[in-house]
């Protein structure tokens, strides 16, 4: 779609599976909005919600699967992650259903509700945490040495405490995307925490890895006005979150960064379960800069080693448009 947003600057490529235990196969890229560049080094946790209903509708699906009413249990293999994911998309008389009164803040109109779980969400067969510990000491010239939980889970994101930076975590878009230094410094935070956690090998390879990690700042409850005008009370949430996409604040939250949040609240230790209070939970709600959100996550701790069993969070999907893109041939090869 465009527009010059992270959010809306992203491709989705599908296949009918080749597996007998999924229905589809998910490329995600995520492309650039500032250079000719796509980034394939993670997945989409909102557009993974689009996969079940778009697979539905142009037959990628077995039609004897799909009742007249009723729901259809997609399975998706995510091929940048290489994990299963699984979409319950809501079918009324034949088709996907997409109007109800699902209602998620940052989207603007109600829909039907598409629970969707993420499979033992790591990326490939990276640990949940690549440093080995849920909290490690960062050091980023410039910045400073700051406290950070690196997961593994959704997408590779790095969470920082808010006041480590001079922020409460109640801030909206303008306060940060309007600001150059700001977000030189989450870059450069995002560049030191991909070296880190092992997701390159020199931090100049940060800027051709764009989409992957993600940098989130975390806090203890606290009221505010969202950007949509809805009040968010401390007691309406169990932590703040605000995560950057692609060089900017998101304006709400990114669907794979909800379940690194999801996954690291359900882990006892790491800054995102400490901000919620800490002790054990397998959900949380979190505000973000358009409202709240909840969402859940089941840990396990297997031969001394967090895993991420299964995290689930619910979106919505619709048709926004159809068309034909039509690439010169003469491109195909480069």
């Amino acid at each position: 779609m465009g527009a010059a947003t992270s959010s809306t600057s992203k491709t989705v490529i599908l296949s009918k599976s080749e597996s007998p235990e999924h229905d589809v196969d998910y490329l995600f890229g995520q492309v650039a909005i500032d250079k000719p560049f796509v980034d394939w080094s993670g997945n989409c946790g909102n557009l993974s919600a689009a996969v079940g209903p778009f697979a539905i509708t142009n037959g990628l699906v077995d039609p004897e699967r799909i009742p007249e009413n009723g729901v259809v249990e997609v399975r998706i293999w995510q091929v940048n992650i290489q994990k299963t994911i699984v979409s319950r998309v809501p079918v009324t008389n034949g088709a996907v259903q997409e109007t109800g009164d699902f209602e998620l803040d940052g989207v603007t109109f109600p829909a039907a509700e598409i629970p969707v779980a993420f499979m033992d969400p790591a990326d490939g067969e990276g640990a949940i945490f690549p440093t080995g510990n849920v909290v490690d000491d960062l050091e980023v010239p410039g910045v400073g040495t700051l406290k950070a939980t690196m997961i593994n889970a959704g997408i590779p994101t790095v969470f920082i405490n808010a006041a480590d930076i001079g922020y409460a975590g109640t801030e909206l878009q303008a306060a940060i995307n309007g600001d150059s230094r700001a977000l030189s410094m989450f870059e450069t935070i995002r560049a030191h925490g991909a070296l880190r956690m092992g997701l390159i090998k020199h931090l100049d390879e940060a800027a051709n890895r764009q989409h992957t990690p993600k940098v989130a700042f975390v806090a203890p409850p606290a009221g505010y006005t969202a950007s949509s005008g809805k009040t968010i009370d401390a007691c309406d949430v169990d932590l703040l979150v605000r995560a950057l996409s692609m060089g900017k604040l998101h304006h709400a939250m990114m669907g794979t960064a909800a379940v690194a949040i999801a996954s690291a609240a359900s882990i006892e230790g790491t800054l995102v379960n400490e901000a919620a209070g800490g002790g054990e939970r397998d959900a949380v709600t979190f505000g973000h800069p358009s409202g709240s959100l909840r969402v859940g996550a089941q840990a396990s701790l297997v031969d001394g080693r967090w895993q991420i069993d299964k995290a689930v969070m619910s979106r919505s999907a619709r048709v926004l448009m159809d068309g034909t893109v039509r690439v010169p041939g003469d491109t195909l090869n480069q």
